[in-house]
């Protein structure tokens, strides 16, 4: 059985329903990524899945509990998230928002223990960001920032990881760095992580599954290399492409040739 998982899901803001009878199971050990068009629910389900949105109706399970009736402070040491646009007051370090990972375990009357501050460095070496803990966040590049923030989510000592968006206003070079720490979590420390993302090329090549969806639905979900198809890149975002290998890690990588809106002409007509 999945740790994180959902049953006949029914998520919505006021009246609008966004989610509407939605089963997920979340691999144990694996990087999952949630993908779609704009609009289809992916940030809903993870926060969802986080407890962040309660549920209209059905349930999500983590470790085969309903989220909603464990403890605040018990969800917070199995499962950690980091939202899309997250927010620290001006001039914390980099040390200090981390040790915020560490609130789930301390009393209020009991400043930060020996335990506390081990997690603390070691997450800021799992995240590179241990030469950076003395520095303010306003002091940091976009990817240095996305880094300590997933330390942060590290420090609470969770197993599983709920990352909406983590490259978002990151370019290549940063993004690349984001996921290669999200690959190692995973194969070094048995993490597992589900992450949304908009850029499909980088879904298919860092993960061991997905989670694709539309209208709030989910189309398809499994390994990228069975997932990934013309017929479903159709299918779910209206896009019109080939899928040719990866030359680089062998897996399948999307070339869009346009949607059925526009017909792209190409550069030899």
């Amino acid at each position: 059985m999945s740790r994180l998982s959902a049953r006949d899901l029914v998520v919505g803001y006021d009246e609008r329903i966004i989610i509407d009878g939605l089963d997920v199971d979340v691999p144990d050990a694996a990087v999952t990524t949630i993908i779609g068009p704009n609009g289809c629910g992916k940030s809903t389900l993870l926060r969802c899945l986080a407890r962040l949105l309660p549920p209209k109706s059905g349930t999500v399970l983590l470790d085969g509990s309903d989220i909603t009736t464990l403890r605040p402070k018990s969800v917070a040491q199995t499962l950690g998230i980091l939202p899309q646009n997250p927010v620290a007051p001006e001039g914390l370090t980099v040390r200090d928002l981390v040790g915020r990972g560490r609130h789930p375990y301390q009393k209020w009357y009991r400043q930060a223990s020996s335990e506390d501050e081990e997690a603390v460095d070691e997450a800021l070496e799992l995240t590179a960001t241990a030469a950076l803990a003395d520095r303010t966040l306003d002091a940091l590049s976009g990817g240095q920032r996305q880094r300590v923030w997933i330390a942060l989510a590290l420090a609470q000592g969770t197993d599983l990881l709920l990352l909406d968006e983590p490259t978002t206003y990151l370019d290549l070079t940063h993004s690349l760095e984001v996921l290669d720490l999200v690959h190692s979590l995973k194969v070094d420390h048995g993490k597992t992580i589900v992450m949304v993302l908009h850029d499909l090329n980088l879904a298919v090549r860092y993960s061991d599954s997905l989670f694709v969806m539309r209208d709030g639905q989910l189309v398809e979900q499994g390994p990228p290399e069975s997932v990934i198809s013309v017929e479903l890149l159709d299918q779910a975002f209206g896009l019109r492409a080939e899928i040719i290998t990866d030359p680089v890690f062998g897996g399948p990588m999307i070339v869009p040739i346009g949607t059925h809106s526009a017909r792209k002409v190409p550069m030899s007509e």
